[in-house]
């Protein structure tokens, strides 16, 4: 099966089951297809601007005291237990080890992430309520160690 049929066959599972965006990994090729409309398309004229800062900002390495924390699934990001509450951590805060420092929202259950390690938190990478991928970089935390 040629890459065109197999773009086709996942194009027609998103339709089918109304999805926004799939992501796939087939052997050694990831395949991620994201829904848009046209309307949608003109108010988001700058996305491949942001597309790059994205890039740039995922291809950056933390330094060797830094400890990264990633998304263990994929879901959407929160920085706060509620929309009104005060957000778990913000950059400069000081953490312990088993801390709460965001949740992921995925298939409508809330997932506490916590640290492995205390130190300060240096860098929260995705905005309040952003997709995030498996493995994506979501904090970093300077140890103190």
């Amino acid at each position: 099966m040629n890459e065109n049929e197999k773009i086709k066959q996942l194009l027609e599972i998103m339709h089918e089951h109304d999805l926004d965006a799939l992501k796939v990994k087939l052997g050694d090729q990831i395949f991620e297809l994201v829904r848009r409309n046209s309307a949608e398309d003109a108010r988001t004229a700058p996305a491949p601007v942001q597309q790059a800062a994205a890039d740039q900002a995922a291809a950056q390495v933390p330094p060797p005291n830094v400890k990264r924390i990633t998304a263990p699934l994929v879901g959407v990001f929160y920085t706060a237990s509620s929309p009104g509450a005060d957000p778990f951590v913000k950059v400069g805060d000081r953490v312990t080890a088993g801390q709460v420092v965001c949740i992921i929202e995925a298939m409508k259950l809330m997932n506490e992430i916590t640290t492995d390690d205390a130190g300060m938190v240096t860098r929260i990478i995705p905005e309040n309520g952003e997709l995030v991928s498996l493995g994506e970089d979501m904090l970093w935390i300077e140890t103190t160690a």
